[in-house]
């Protein structure tokens, strides 16, 4: 939750998650494991790793690191290797033979952290909300309805035009 957090989810949203049981639900499926990383019984961080394809269109399975949080304290002292370690333990197990990640892009020390093993970047995901792709989409709206309606208006005419044939003949 606390990636979450640093991500841009408010407090309240990743609480309203908790609260929803959202994050049970993740947890429980078959797919989906969480690692807590723990020092002297305290939680300093965790990561949470489903599996996938790789894509839509291939069957190979991939592991997605979905969160990987470290408190600030905990930092530099390899306790997210340790959690990387464990996810690829997972990974082994699946079968998989490619672990990924989400890091946003303006997180410059989370890139840099998985450049240094071994990730690189292959595709740049953009997201935009329904509403807002709906409105720039709308823009092309007339030309589609003109469109339409003038292909409307000769099968009418064609339809029209074959039915007196057949009433005349």
């Amino acid at each position: 939750m606390a990636s979450r957090v640093e991500t841009g989810a408010s407090p309240e949203v990743v609480a309203r998650a908790a609260s929803e049981g959202r994050i049970a639900a993740a947890l429980n499926r078959d797919d989906v494991r969480a690692y807590l990383a723990t020092s002297d019984g305290e939680p300093v961080g965790f990561a949470v790793a489903a599996t996938s394809p790789f894509s839509s269109l291939t069957d190979a399975p991939c592991v997605t690191i979905d969160q990987l949080y470290v408190a600030p304290k905990q930092r530099r002292h390899g306790v997210a290797r340790q959690l990387l370690g464990a996810v690829t333990l997972y990974a082994d197990s699946r079968g998989c033979e490619q672990i990924g990640t989400n890091v946003p892009a303006q997180h410059r020390d989370a890139n840099r952290f998985f450049a240094r093993l071994g990730f690189s970047s292959q595709v740049v995901r953009r997201i935009t909300t329904v509403a807002a792709l709906r409105r720039r989409l709308g823009a092309d709206e007339p030309r589609h309805h003109s469109l339409e309606a003038l292909l409307h208006r000769r099968r009418s005419l064609r339809a029209k035009s074959t039915a007196s044939s057949r009433l005349a003949g």
